[in-house]
């Protein structure tokens, strides 16, 4: 069973959350937070699997609340889903720092929301194409250190390594990654685990940084086709 906490301070907006969710078997709703601060206490007392951020709440806003569950050694096992108006926004890259682990637009559908919320809770990360582009805009436009991921060098990366690498930064699944390179989604995602592994980096999202940091990926390259 995966457990969701859900953090938004407008409570029609956690009420549709609430009904697209419950209504899965391997899904509870364990919470509710009104504001990052609650959404704090609420992890460190509910345990759980996964929690919905809202980024803009009062009292504390959702990079704040992720930033902290994220530093919390007890939570390590809490995986973050950001849910936010603009996903093309600074916000994106604030979110990566502060160690959520996807991102996905409040207009998303219901099917989208409850596949993002398995592959978060599954021990993926998950950006939308949207989020992906605007996190390496945010990179192009405003050049200079980022998350400190890049002191291995690519040397390290396998042929195949640096291939998911590219596709990950363009913002492919690993079963479209998989079909792509003729691969398993399973061996997709083993290659993309050895390259975070190498590169000592924690999720997705900060791979598509490495992949802008080190010229992999060239800022507004990051088109699917």
């Amino acid at each position: 069973m995966i457990r969701v906490l859900l953090a938004d301070d407008q409570a029609l907006i956690r009420a549709g959350y609430r009904l697209i969710l419950d209504s899965e078997p391997d899904i509870e709703i364990v919470g509710e937070a009104i504001d990052g601060r609650e959404a704090v206490e609420m992890a460190r007392t509910l345990r759980a699997d996964v929690i919905l951020m809202d980024i803009r709440m009062p009292a504390m806003d959702g990079i704040e609340a992720t930033r902290r569950i994220a530093a919390d050694d007890d939570l390590a096992g809490v995986r973050i889903l950001v849910l936010t108006t603009f996903e093309n926004d600074d916000n994106v890259m604030l979110a990566v720092r502060a160690g959520a682990s996807g991102f996905l637009g409040k207009g998303v559908g219901a099917d989208e929301l409850i596949h993002a919320v398995r592959v978060v809770a599954a021990g993926d990360a998950l950006l939308s194409p949207r989020a992906t582009r605007g996190l390496l805009d945010h990179l192009h436009s405003q050049p200079g250190p980022g998350p400190a991921v890049t002191a291995v060098p690519l040397d390290d990366l396998t042929h195949r390594e640096r291939e998911v690498l590219i596709l990950v930064a363009h913002g492919y699944t690993n079963e479209e990654i998989g079909e792509k390179l003729f691969l398993s989604p399973l061996t997709a995602k083993t290659h993309i685990n050895r390259a975070m592994g190498k590169l000592g980096v924690r999720d997705r999202a900060q791979l598509v940084v490495v992949a802008y940091q080190s010229g992999l990926v060239r800022g507004g390259s990051s088109h699917r086709g």
